[in-house]
């Protein structure tokens, strides 16, 4: 339909080259109800004719119940739409459905529509994954295991506060996704093709009905930008490299040199020949997935640098970036969520490994810093018995008198005070010690469990507050449309 000023059609070759049929079926609806608002206005401003309306909006709202054939030979589904609605309306009334807008807004209208809704879905299951990592946390406030920087064994740590930074990550990634709703939120709907329409069309009325917050006012930036949606993909990179990050922890403690966890048997996989293996294919393919979000990533931005102002074609191309990021990272989301709500913690392993690496020599050096010697003399202290106690292959409680001396030799510390420290400091007693806000002991994490429950309820808020927004902007669409037809 578009080619008709070329005077031939495309080849089927080229058709399929030129072709974003098959990424389409993503974004019909949005392209539908955007026509609907459209079609709408245009009859509000006195454009278009009451039967030009109805008999548009009649076959727009019998195309929601239609499962679009990619063999059609349309380039794209916003040419496919028109093309059945002017078959079904009659070119007289549907012939004049496009006025005043073009490919360029609409495709671009579109994509926002699609984005803003997996916005939305995107944030509702960040909540549900950060809740679940909030939920496992409870339930290992006592749970004490090593805690790691260089993957060396560094403090004694609860497997909650491990879960609770994590939770702190994903509440940032939730800040970050949703923040930039609001900008996605913007109509370009009535931009035309790049320049505007001499035709009376009330921009900001189309913006009402279909829930935006406004408008892209320019209608250069409204239809040539895609910052937005390199905005978008950005922010699911990072959100998907989180995730990856907690993939990497899992597998590595899934493994029998750990055996700190186990995950449940609908997340791992066995071998083709081995059956005692049990593979953390879940974990390995979000490692895998992050990549390729990278790499939408990377496409869309290597795309976008290289255009001039105005429309190119070059944009067709990131539209299956965006469809694959939001649908990877929703999944990854969901299977996040029972994953963690199903694994199992070797508590007694995780323990036994603390209590035999000696991480309570931090704590020993930070008493004598409570008796007044400087940190670099006790680090000193510390330091010396830890050596000891690996040379001699016991725990530094085992230590003998002598390797106490030994360790205060070159200071003026009494042997009997780190004598004394060293028998009152365990694991346990490190971690009841443990005070800084934020830090890995006992208190702390009753207090971030219960902030961040309450912080979680008022993000949900937030979500659905949108989302009534939205759905009721569409309602009220859907109602002018049946009063008309």
């Amino acid at each position: 339909m578009y080619r008709s000023r070329l005077g031939n059609d495309l080849s089927n070759i080229t058709l399929d080259y030129v072709s974003s049929i098959d990424d389409d079926s993503q974004i019909a609806v949005y392209d539908i109800v955007g026509s609907q608002a459209h079609a709408l206005m245009l009859y509000q401003q006195n454009i278009i004719t009451k039967n030009d309306a109805k008999k548009i909006l009649t076959v727009l709202e019998s195309l929601k119940k239609e499962k679009f054939d990619s063999s059609s030979g349309a380039e794209d589904i916003h040419e496919l739409i028109e093309s059945l609605v002017i078959k079904k309306a009659g070119m007289a009334s549907g012939g004049k459905m496009h006025t005043a807008r073009s490919r360029n807004d609409q495709v671009v209208l579109d994509i926002r529509m699609k984005i803003r809704d997996d916005i939305l879905i995107i944030c509702n299951c960040l909540l549900d994954t950060i809740e679940s990592l909030i939920s496992v946390a409870k339930n290992h406030q006592k749970t004490i295991m090593p805690l790691y920087t260089h993957l060396q064994q560094a403090q004694a740590g609860l497997f909650s506060h491990y879960l609770l930074a994590h939770a702190d990550v994903l509440f940032r990634d939730f800040e970050r996704i949703f923040g930039m709703f609001s900008r996605i939120n913007q109509s370009p709907l009535g931009a035309g093709p790049v320049g505007g329409t001499s035709i009376p069309i009330d921009r900001e009325s189309t913006a009402e009905m279909l829930g935006f917050d406004g408008i892209v006012e320019n209608s250069i930036d409204a239809t040539s930008t895609r910052d937005f949606v390199a905005e978008y993909v950005a922010m699911i990179s990072i959100l998907m490299t989180n995730l990856s990050k907690i993939s990497e922890d899992f597998i590595i403690w899934s493994t029998s040199e750990f055996s700190f966890i186990e995950l449940s048997d609908e997340f791992t996989s066995p071998s083709s020949v081995m059956p005692q293996k049990k593979n953390p294919d879940i974990l390995e393919l979000t490692r895998g997935k992050t990549a390729e979000i990278i790499g939408n990533l990377t496409s869309i931005l290597t795309t976008v640098k290289g255009l001039a102002t105005g429309y190119g074609r070059d944009l067709q191309q990131i539209k299956s970036s965006i469809w694959s990021t939001s649908k990877i990272s929703i999944n990854a989301l969901l299977i996040f969520k029972s994953m963690l709500l199903t694994l199992k913690v070797n508590e007694k392993q995780m323990k036994k490994t603390t209590e035999s690496s000696n991480l309570i020599a931090l704590d020993i050096a930070e008493k004598l810093v409570q008796e007044g010697i400087p940190f670099r003399v006790t680090h000193k202290i510390a330091g010396v018995l830890t050596q000891l106690a690996h040379e001699s292959k016991k725990p530094i409680s085992k230590l003998t008198p002598s390797d106490i001396k030994k360790s205060v030799e070159s200071t003026k510390v009494d042997p009997k005070l780190v004598t004394s420290i060293i028998s009152s400091t365990t694991v346990v007693s490190s971690l009841k010690e443990r005070k800084s806000t934020g830090s890995a002991g006992y208190d702390e994490q009753k207090r971030m469990i219960l902030e961040r429950t309450t912080r979680i309820n008022n993000l949900r808020s937030d979500v659905t507050q949108q989302e009534n927004k939205i759905n009721s902007s569409i309602e009220n669409l859907t109602k002018q449309i049946q009063e008309l037809i």
